[in-house]
């Protein structure tokens, strides 16, 4: 079922490095690879490639092959006094008018002409953050009234048809049938 649930999001950035670092370059497009991810990025194959969980297990599958984080939380962290952009933070893809964090696991987005990615779950923000800037970790993930672990540095994804993703692309959602899974870190 597709539901209406972002008539205005679009990609703001897209960023890919193909070596290992926190922060990826921008770039005018990128290519997403069914099955892969993006093309040229150091987390695209078929088998995990963040180093924490190849040390743990290599043969896992990638259920992180890109990464969505959308800019209203980057407008957030700007507003407290952050200097941080697109790509920054180590996502594929900046999304604008899209609720990242309130999507189910499964949705579809469909991202251009071509592209989709069905979303895996929520990044787990981890240490390297705070290189970046001293106190980014307790901005984008903390805890709620109940104690509970809140994850709000992106979401996770695979690609299920690969095509070329740019600024200005607009994104339409394509929710799974109920009953909805809330996302859990990936």
């Amino acid at each position: 079922m597709t539901e209406p649930t972002a008539a205005t999001a679009t990609v703001l950035a897209v960023s890919s490095n193909g070596e290992y670092s926190f922060s990826k370059p921008n770039r005018e497009s990128i290519h997403l690879l069914a099955g892969l991810g993006v093309e040229g990025d150091v987390h695209a194959g078929v088998t995990v490639k963040h180093r924490s969980r190849v040390a743990r297990d290599p043969s896992q599958p990638n259920l992180r092959q890109v990464h969505l984080m959308h800019d209203e939380l980057h407008e957030e962290l700007r507003a407290a006094g952050s200097s941080v952009a697109g790509g920054q933070l180590g996502e594929n893809i900046t999304t604008r008018g899209l609720d990242l964090l309130g999507l189910p696991t499964g949705t579809r987005l469909h991202i251009g002409a071509e592209a989709v990615v069905e979303v895996t779950g929520l990044r787990n923000p981890c240490l390297q953050i705070e290189g970046f800037e001293d106190g980014l970790l307790a901005r984008v993930a903390g805890r709620d009234e109940a104690g509970n672990v809140v994850r709000r540095a992106g979401i996770m994804g695979v690609v299920l048809a690969g095509g070329a993703v740019a600024p200005g692309d607009p994104i339409r959602v394509e929710l799974p049938a109920e009953p909805h899974t809330a996302l859990a870190p990936v």
